[in-house]
């Protein structure tokens, strides 16, 4: 059945009004579009971001009294060591140390048979003893025959016999005399005694066995450690500071470890070797510790810090600040404007993380001691809390 014309017009209005609806959409989206971006032609535009600093730490130039040292690696030396052997021939009866004991200047240690050499020094006296008895017995003679020559009761050649026959046995007597001092020297080397105070080593030579005057491995090794010396050694550029030093006064010496943590003990030098070694460029020196503690050991290699001079007013930075390049030494130096500057430095000593500067800083600046490879001159720096830096002198030894 065909639409009617009533049915027609409805649907063609419905579809115009869809259409107007569209329309209106439409144009409100592009209104609403084209006042978002009016509104952005206007909008103020974000700040350009400041680029960040490099974080790096600091330290306060600092100036103060600072002992200078020169280190140098040495050797610990006991102060005097002896092999302890027989001076006589015989069987070791006994042993009277303790390996590793302290032992005194004339303490036992050790035992040799004596009674062979006890015997020798009795018939030493009993020889000297009849001697004795035979020149008193001679001088009786000579002093009755010296009453009576003069009366021509004995001749003068009787006389002159027996005078001759007392010198013969006074010098037999004399020689007697030294035969028993010399055999109470070899019953006296039975014993064996310390001839230094110290610590004896190892035993070498058990009881029961022979020993020989001859031996030359000797019965144990005794080693004065208390005090006890160091030799080291220093470039022979420095012997002019190390001569100066000695000229002022006693000059004062640490031990340290190695690794350089621990002090071991302290002291003072002894003496300068009188020669330069020429193969090595490097002078001897020995120095002289009490080693109350017994911290250092013959054989034991340590450090040895000479104290040669305190430099007054001096400026001193971590040692981690000094950068090196192709025209030397410098160190970030951070501005006003947190933005680093490279400060050229002349150098001093370095001793335990800190070095001496003699020109180029002035105290209170902050230099960088971290981070220095991302620095470059005019850097914006990020800076931490600045290092109480007064403390890097009481690490100082």
């Amino acid at each position: 059945m065909a639409p009617t014309d009533h049915e027609s017009m409805h649907q063609w209005r419905n579809r115009d009004t869809a259409r107007k609806r569209w329309a209106v959409a439409a144009v409100v989206v592009v209104g609403v579009l084209g006042l978002a971006w009016w509104a952005g032609m206007f909008r103020a535009k974000p700040a350009p971001k400041v680029p960040a600093g490099v974080q790096v730490d600091v330290v306060a130039v600092q100036s103060s009294d600072v002992p200078v040292y020169l280190e140098g690696l040495g050797t610990v030396q006991a102060l005097y060591t002896d092999t302890i052997t027989a001076r006589v021939d015989g069987q070791l009866d006994k042993v009277a140390f303790t390996e590793g004991q302290m032992v005194a200047k004339g303490d036992l240690l050790a035992q040799i048979d004596p009674r062979p050499y006890q015997a020798a020094l009795d018939a030493a006296q009993a020889n000297q003893a009849k001697d004795n008895a035979t020149l008193a017995s001679a001088l009786h003679d000579l002093n009755r025959y010296e009453q009576l020559a003069p009366e021509d009761l004995a001749s003068k050649q009787t006389v002159d016999d027996q005078r001759g026959l007392v010198g013969s046995l006074t010098a037999q007597v004399k020689s007697d005399a030294a035969a028993v001092e010399n055999a109470r020297t070899q019953l006296d080397y039975t014993r064996i005694t310390s001839p230094i105070q110290g610590r004896t080593g190892i035993r070498l030579v058990d009881p029961g066995n022979i020993v020989h005057a001859a031996d030359t491995t000797g019965i144990v090794v005794v080693t004065q450690v208390q005090p006890i010396s160091c030799i080291f050694t220093l470039p022979e550029d420095v012997l002019p500071r190390v001569s100066a030093a000695m000229a002022s006064g006693p000059v004062t010496v640490t031990a340290v470890s190695r690794d350089g943590k621990i002090e071991l003990d302290h002291g003072v030098v002894a003496l300068i070797d009188n020669q330069i070694d020429q193969s090595t460029g490097t002078i001897r020196i020995k120095a002289r510790f009490p080693n109350a503690h017994n911290t250092l050991w013959p054989g034991e290699f340590v450090m040895v810090r000479m104290l040669v001079q305190t430099e007054h007013n001096a400026l001193t930075i971590p040692s981690t600040a000094v950068q090196r390049g192709p025209d030397g030494a410098f160190t970030y130096v951070v501005k006003a404007d947190s933005t680093a500057e490279v400060r050229p430095i002349t150098l001093g000593d370095e001793l335990n993380g800190t070095t001496l500067v003699s020109s180029g800083l002035k105290a209170g600046e902050l230099v960088v001691t971290s981070n220095q490879y991302r620095v470059q001159p005019g850097s914006h720096l990020a800076v931490t809390k600045p290092a109480d830096a007064a403390g890097l002198a009481q690490k100082r030894p």
